[in-house]
């Protein structure tokens, strides 16, 4: 049963950037009373045990204690309305950490599960500039930042991040945010994108 994933994640989180969860492994409080984020994937080309789910995109939304390392978390999952049954099994599958790889290392962090939601998911990205749709309540823009004109975007190195160890810090640009019936979110606040490469 192995399983591949790659392309491009996006976050907007509820911390003033740089989130300090990310920065110390965890280990830091919260800029706010929760950790609130969106992390968004869009799989480029991925395979699950046989089954093509190149092309979709999927979003987990977080909900902690302000140390993340705490435990604790209340998780809900977004998958494609474009993708089939069996594809929404499979992706399922992967994100609930039963395949192993990436997400299998958050589940002893998961106190409970807000449920799973098939919506439509937009994912595009043109130069620094990254926007995210999630069904009808959801929708972020992030901008990676670039300190000195013509540089590189700064980046994160040597993270504990699920996504990728090396992260580019992107803030959020325009947030209008409510998920599993919360509402959250602000423009300024933190956000990451990194391409990703999963597998199990």
């Amino acid at each position: 049963m192995a399983w591949q994933l790659t392309g491009t994640y996006a976050e907007s989180c509820s911390c003033d950037a740089v989130c300090p969860c990310t920065w110390s492994a965890l280990t830091a409080q919260a800029t706010l009373d929760r950790c609130r984020a969106l992390l968004a994937y869009h799989v480029a080309a991925g395979e699950i045990d046989g089954t093509d789910v190149s092309g979709l995109n999927f979003a987990l939304f977080l909900d902690t204690p302000p140390v993340m390392a705490e435990g604790n978390w209340r998780v809900g999952v977004f998958l494609d309305a474009a993708a089939s049954d069996v594809q929404a099994d499979e992706l399922g599958a992967v994100l609930a950490g039963q395949r192993g790889g990436p997400p299998a290392m958050l589940a002893p962090l998961i106190g409970e599960l807000l449920g799973i939601e098939r919506v439509p998911i937009e994912f595009s990205e043109n130069g620094h500039d990254h926007q995210v749709r999630v069904g009808e309540g959801a929708s972020f823009a992030v901008a990676d930042f670039v300190a000195i004109e013509g540089g590189d975007p700064v980046r994160l190195e040597n993270v504990a991040h699920p996504s990728n160890t090396t992260l580019t810090v992107a803030p959020a640009t325009t947030t209008n945010l409510s998920t599993f019936g919360i509402a959250w979110g602000r423009s300024g606040q933190s956000g990451f994108t990194a391409p990703f490469s999963w597998s199990g």
